[in-house]
Order: C-alpha cells, then structure tokens, then sequence
C-alpha cells in the first residue's frame, strides 16, 4: 500500500486547508485510517482517525471543533479538514492506513503504513 500526502501549505492564522491521503497499490479490503503530525523539534504526535466506515472517528483535544477527518472510499482517499489554524499547529503532517481493522486509535506504532508526509505552516 502507498500513501500519498497532500495539501499543505502555508497559511494565515485563522485560516484553513484540506489535505488529502490517497492510497495506492494493492489496497486492503478495509483499513482505519490516521492523521499524525511532527513539529520541529517535538516527536510525532496523534491528530486525528477514522474507522473504515467513516462511522467512528477520534481527535485529539487540541484539535476538536476545528478539525474534521473524513474519507471517500470509492477514492481511497481520506482528508483533514483543518479550520481556525493556529501557528502551533505548524508541523509535518502524515497520514497512516491500519488495514483489516476498524477502530480508530491514535497509536502510531499500531499503523503499518506510512505516507511521506506534507508541511503546514501557520504564520500569527
């Protein structure tokens, strides 16, 4: 399975983007799906999952009510939807598949796959 990050940018705070996670390859039958970033200096921390359904997603708190994750399966691509953007949230953001489970969890050695990863930047 290959991931691919997408969407970031640099951006006023305030401000929004979506980034996108397409997965490519041969593509398990369901898989959860997460969202992790790393800001300079700071280890890999989780942001945000979804289960395969898209029924059950989880965030955590510093991104609640401002971050939606989201996922089209008929794409193989899950988003982050990212509004009210704050300059801690400058960071790396990668995306990871857990396949053949459905949970959402914010564990990151429990994915097995691993885009490259795309760069947000806020500005205050």
């Amino acid at each position: 399975v290959q991931l691919q990050a997408s969407g970031g940018g640099m951006v006023q705070a305030g401000g929004s983007l979506r980034l996108s996670c397409a997965a490519s390859g041969r593509t398990p039958r369901d898989y959860a799906m997460g969202w992790f970033r790393q800001a300079p200096g700071k280890e890999r921390e989780f942001v945000a999952a979804i289960s395969w359904t898209g029924s059950r997603t989880l965030y955590t708190d510093s991104v609640k009510g401002r971050f939606t994750i989201s996922r089209d399966n008929a794409k193989n691509t899950v988003y982050l939807q990212m509004n009210s953007l704050r300059p801690e949230d400058t960071a790396i953001y990668f995306c990871a598949a857990r396949p053949q489970y459905n949970n959402p969890v914010g564990t990151a050695s429990l994915y097995d796959y691993w885009g490259q990863g795309t760069l947000v930047t806020v500005s205050s």
